[in-house]
């Protein structure tokens, strides 16, 4: 056992290496399609760690994304690269504590309801500030930020929330989550704190997503609300995790990757149709694979003989 740990943690570190040697050998357009790959894993990913476990739809990916990406616009020109992140990164968790302190204990579509209402609540708020107080509606992201270092932090946040989903599934944490996904009655009645350990989850989720949203504010150059607050962004999120299987680590990137690659496809020969296929690929996740790519796996390998013991 400690030897297949080793061997993977040697795997992983090496497969690390070679992607981090991508924007070398790249030419431009596959490094932005690299960049939209690891954008979306770290995104469905990031959403799988709080929706796996407690089984909660959430459909505010968007509105952390697009505070992420205001911060640098604000900021960007004023303080240092990782102060901004820094800061972007605190914004993020403070607003998803306020937002989970009020609205976990909804649950099922109502919440599915508010987390989208909160993402249009974000947007609808920034244009009247940028109207009102600021006087113009977008804003110049002029950032000394390359193309190459935008894949490269990238890549460190899909590291990063990787480790961190890993850590949480073997921690206290994790196990009262996965109690909570199974029955929140049951888990209060184990004495644990529900609402202490869905915001805590929520929030480690939401500065992902915000720092995602950051992270890809210079690649931009110019933001407004419709483009940072973009509400396709969550819709792709949850397609992709329910694809890849949300209540495993790694299954949100098996549907991130692939989608990805659906998704550049259809935006460049169909775009007048793309949201129409997308919907399209949304109800048949859902009616042909509940559980996703992991699920079917999972019952593929329980279906499987087992192997006969030799005499």
């Amino acid at each position: 056992m400690i030897r297949m740990r080793v061997a993977a943690v040697l795997a992983a570190c090496a497969g690390l290496a070679v992607l981090a040697l991508l924007p070398v050998y790249a030419d431009a357009y596959h490094l932005a399609l690299a960049i939209g790959l690891l954008q979306f894993t770290v995104l469905a990913t990031a959403w799988g760690l709080f929706s796996g476990p407690t089984r909660y739809v959430s459909l505010a990916t968007t509105a952390f994304f697009g505070v992420g990406a205001y911060t640098v616009a604000v900021l960007g020109e004023l303080l240092a690269w990782p102060l901004v992140l820094l800061i972007a990164s605190a914004i993020g968790a403070v607003m998803a504590v306020i937002v989970g302190i009020s609205t976990l204990r909804l649950s099922g579509l109502h919440f599915v309801i508010f987390t989208f209402g909160l993402a249009e609540l974000v947007r609808q708020l920034v244009i009247w500030y940028e109207v009102n107080k600021t006087r113009v509606l977008g804003r110049y992201v002029f950032v000394d930020i390359t193309q190459s270092d935008i894949y490269w932090q990238l890549l460190a946040l899909a590291a990063a929330v990787f480790l961190i989903g890993w850590m949480i599934a073997r921690s206290r944490l994790g196990f009262a989550l996965r109690i909570i996904g199974e029955d929140e009655t049951v888990a209060k009645h184990c004495g644990i704190n529900v609402t202490i350990a869905k915001v805590a989850l929520f929030a480690i989720s939401a500065v992902f997503m915000t720092l995602v949203g950051a992270v890809m504010a210079p690649r931009w150059t110019y933001i407004e609300p419709s483009i940072a607050f973009n509400a396709t962004i969550s819709f792709e999120v949850v397609i992709m995790a329910l694809l890849g299987g949300a209540h495993r680590l790694w299954g949100p990137a098996l549907g991130a990757i692939p989608l990805t690659l659906l998704f550049e496809v259809l935006a460049a020969r169909f775009p007048t149709a793309s949201t129409l296929i997308m919907g399209v690929v949304f109800l048949l996740i859902v009616y042909a694979l509940p559980s996703g790519v992991v699920g079917l796996w999972d019952d593929f390998a329980r279906r499987a003989p087992a192997p006969e013991a030799k005499a």
